[in-house]
């Protein structure tokens, strides 16, 4: 008998296979993304000692007056510019973006476009 994955499980599979390329080194740390229904989340994350390095989410208070009647896509814009802000304050310009095997369009593209457009590179 078929049983279909659900959706979950295929990202987990999607996230997997790509994790087996991508690894952030101290040079070229990891920039990870998890979105969940109503709310999204970065970290920079260094990997060759499992450390995270910088980290954001649209759950922080420093953001709550910024983020309210915003879009979700609006939102993670914000979050993509202020992980990327906290990371430039470590010293760290440059990363590898782990879509975290989400499709790159809606809330992920827009979290890597403000983290862009603070200065990481990538």
């Amino acid at each position: 008998m078929f049983h279909k994955r659900d959706r979950n499980d295929v990202r987990l599979i999607r996230h997997a296979r790509v994790r087996k390329k991508i690894s952030g080194t101290p040079d070229m740390p990891r920039l990870c993304v998890f979105r969940s229904n109503q709310f999204i989340y970065a970290q920079v994350i260094d990997d060759t000692q499992g450390a995270t390095l910088a980290q954001a989410s649209s759950m922080e208070p420093s953001l709550k007056d910024e983020l309210s009647g915003k879009k979700k896509v609006e939102q993670s814009k914000l979050v993509g510019r202020l992980v990327a802000q906290r990371a430039m304050d470590k010293g760290i310009s440059s990363v590898v973006f782990d879509r975290g095997g989400y499709v790159y369009a809606g809330r992920v593209a827009s979290l890597a476009e403000g983290a862009r457009e603070a200065g990481l590179k990538f």
